[in-house]
This record gives structure tokens, C-alpha cells and sequence, in this order.
């Protein structure tokens, strides 16, 4: 089977891939303004680990995004799945046209995701905890049919609730499933509180290890610290990897960062272009896309 070429959006240096996810933080702001869509905050929070996989490490080429020998990426954490949006849109996958429809009355992209309703939105995620059974599911086949892809889950923290994700982390290991890596928005939040208040999620990392996971602690919001794993993914323990990385729930803008309000709230036109300044990007695209969009309104 051959390789999967060398993705032209390749970055490896982590100012710049800082500098990327500020940016689409810009976007994922424009679309919940626009769209009139709630969980940005979520979005915001998942940015450094979402942009650090799919520009420094994952194996897609958006000129064959049906290539069999792909890296997978599963996006757990449907209610945020504007950040992977964001993400296809800048590597040229998802058109300006398509993107520009978010959310409305028949578009093709939705506030949950749909499966395949754009190359590399893999399954449906809206109902959390199954993310990561598909994604073994796809290791697994990929083992068995002699493939070498990678099977990259994104997941929540409140999504670690489910007992579906701790069934599924009793079974990768048992298969030895080292093709596999879980990248865990540890943001502190979930929809009605603090994690650690609602479930004992706690030790968290240590119970990834102790059912068999080769488990690392980092910065969820630095890119270096991320790099370093998931360029050594697998890493020749013959075990899963998961990456817990610790967050700040709406990251990248003062009024929104560790505010569980902005789990429901929609940003009026001035918390947008608050937000745009904030996250360094030119004020006249802000204006260009609001002069482009007729927003939904605030939920």
C-alpha cells in the first residue's frame, strides 16, 4: 500500500502552531456568532491538542481523503465539533461555500456532527462515550488487515463519565492496541459544574495507567509538550497512549476562559469582534465576515 504524502500543511514549530490555533480560534468564534451555535467555549479549550495533531503529527493528505492508509482522527466531543470544522476548512477540505452554511436549515454541516458529512468527520459523535470504541474498532481492523494508520480519539473530560470510554480502556491494552492514542481536553468543566464535583474523576492520569495505558500529563495548550509524544507515537511499549492535557475551558479570550457559561452562551457582535481583537487577528476580516453572514441570533 503506499504511504500517505507528506500533508503541504505540515507545521512543527510550536510558535506557529500556537499562532494556527489562535487563529482558528477566530474562526470558531465567527461561526458560533454567526451560526448562533452554543459549546464554544469547548471549542476554544480543545484547540492546541486538535491543531497539534492534525498539523505536526497525523498522516492526511487532503487530496486523497479516502486513502485507506490514512491516520483517523475521531472527534469524541461532538457538541465542539466546530473546532475540527475549522480545522478542514484551513487544510482545504471543507469549502468556504459549505462552511459558510454552518448550521443552517439543511446544510451539510451541523451544530452535531453527521457521519462523512465532510472527508475527515469520521462517525457521528453527538452522544458522548463512543468515540472511543469506534476508534479501537479501527485500530483493531487496521491491525488485522495489516495496515499501518494511526487511530487518533479526542475526548472530553466529562465524556470520561461514561462507562463506555472506561470498557473500551479496559480492552486496548489487552489487545495491545499501541496504534491507538487518546487526546483528553482536561478543561476542568463539564455541562453543570466542575468535573471533579460531579464524578471522583480523580487521580485521573494514574487511572489511565492503571488500566494499562502508556499515560503522559502535559500543557494541553502547549504544543511542544504535545509534539514530543505523539512523535514517538507509537512508543515501542506496545501500549495505547493517552494524553491528558490540562486546559482552560474558552482559551484565548479573557472574558470567556474558565467561564462555564460560555458553554451555553452565543457571542453578540461585540463579544465577537472583543474576541477577534483578542486573538490578533485583523479587524477588517472580522468586518468581512460579518458584512458576509446574516448572524442567527443569541440562543
Amino acid at each position: 500500500m503506499d504511504a500517505v504524502a507528506e500533508p503541504p500543511y505540515r507545521l512543527t514549530d510550536p510558535e506557529a502552531l500556537r499562532a494556527k490555533a489562535d487563529r482558528l480560534r477566530a474562526r470558531v468564534i465567527a461561526l458560533s456568532h454567526t451560526a448562533g451555535t452554543p459549546h464554544l467555549a469547548s471549542a476554544l479549550s480543545c484547540l492546541d491538542l486538535l491543531t497539534t495533531a492534525y498539523y505536526s503529527a497525523m498522516r492526511f493528505d487532503p487530496a486523497r481523503t479516502d486513502d485507506p492508509a490514512r491516520d483517523r482522527l475521531i472527534f469524541s466531543k461532538g457538541h465542539a465539533i466546530p473546532a475540527l470544522y475549522a480545522v478542514l476548512h484551513d487544510i482545504g477540505v471543507i469549502s468556504d461555500a459549505l462552511l459558510a452554511d454552518y448550521n443552517r436549515d439543511g446544510a451539510v454541516l451541523a451544530e452535531q456532527p453527521a457521519p462523512f458529512c465532510a472527508p475527515g468527520v469520521e462517525v457521528a459523535t453527538g452522544s458522548l462515550g463512543h468515540g472511543l470504541p469506534i476508534g479501537i474498532g479501527m485500530a483493531l481492523s487496521g491491525r488485522i488487515r495489516g495496515d499501518d494508520r494511526r487511530v487518533f480519539v479526542l475526548m472530553s473530560d466529562g465524556e470520561c463519565n461514561e462507562g463506555s470510554v472506561w470498557e473500551a480502556a479496559m480492552f486496548a491494552p489487552a489487545q495491545k492496541l499501541d496504534r491507538l492514542c487518546v487526546l483528553i481536553d482536561f478543561n476542568k468543566w463539564q455541562a453543570t459544574g466542575r468535573s471533579r464535583e460531579v464524578m471522583a474523576i480523580d487521580p485521573f492520569v494514574e487511572k489511565w495507567r492503571a488500566f494499562g495505558w502508556s499515560a503522559h500529563e502535559v500543557d494541553g495548550h502547549d504544543p511542544a509538550a504535545i509534539s514530543a509524544i505523539l512523535e514517538n507515537f507509537p512508543d515501542g511499549s506496545g501500549r495505547p497512549i493517552a494524553i491528558v492535557g490540562h486546559t482552560v475551558k474558552g482559551k484565548g479570550v479573557s472574558f470567556m476562559e474558565d467561564d462555564n457559561n460560555w458553554h451555553y452562551k452565543v457571542p453578540d457582535r461585540d463579544a465577537f469582534l472583543r474576541a477577534w481583537s483578542e486573538l490578533g487577528q485583523p479587524e477588517e476580516e472580522a468586518l468581512a465576515l460579518l458584512e458576509a453572514a446574516q448572524p442567527a441570533g443569541a440562543h
